[in-house]
């Protein structure tokens, strides 16, 4: 008989979920000799998919300019599919936001880099990310938003 109370941390699946590249400006701006300014936006979220399932998706967006003017503007949304079953609720947050994320960015760190060389571009590589600090920061800012009853 299976003990129905052993926790369980399963990987179902790791998959590429949207990707995009956007040149709006081009051919003029290729032409252009100065460098660009890069932006890098990260996100992370998660949400049930079935009982004891979960869905997982880390996004990133790089936005690249000269002046005010777009290069490339890339979208990619890795995800992952996760069982997570008999764990305690508190320990749910951390791995959905810590956890299956560090498992999920190094696929999105490599769809990245190759969406923006097959554009015609050299691969910007996304650094490290410590999913904790930004976990804990996201967790600050929630609580710091909550609504707050005056006496």
């Amino acid at each position: 008989m299976a003990d129905t109370d052993t926790p369980v941390f399963q990987i179902q699946r790791i998959y590429l979920k949207e990707a995009s590249l956007e040149q709006p400006n081009s051919p003029a701006i290729l032409l252009e000799q100065e460098q660009p300014s890069v932006d890098i936006q990260l996100g992370v979220d998660a949400q049930p998919a079935a009982d004891g399932v979960f869905e997982v998706r880390v996004t990133a967006t790089v936005t690249t300019k000269i002046q005010d003017k777009t290069v490339f503007l890339v979208e990619c949304k890795q995800a992952g599919i996760f069982e997570i079953r008999n764990l305690p609720e508190d320990q749910m947050g951390p791995i959905l936001g810590i956890a299956c994320p560090q498992i999920i960015y190094p696929y999105l760190r490599g769809n990245v880099a190759d969406v923006i060389q097959r554009g015609g571009f050299p691969p910007v590589h996304l650094a490290e990310i410590n999913f904790q600090a930004m976990y804990e920061q996201q967790q600050a800012q929630q609580a710091d938003d909550a609504p707050r009853i005056i006496t």
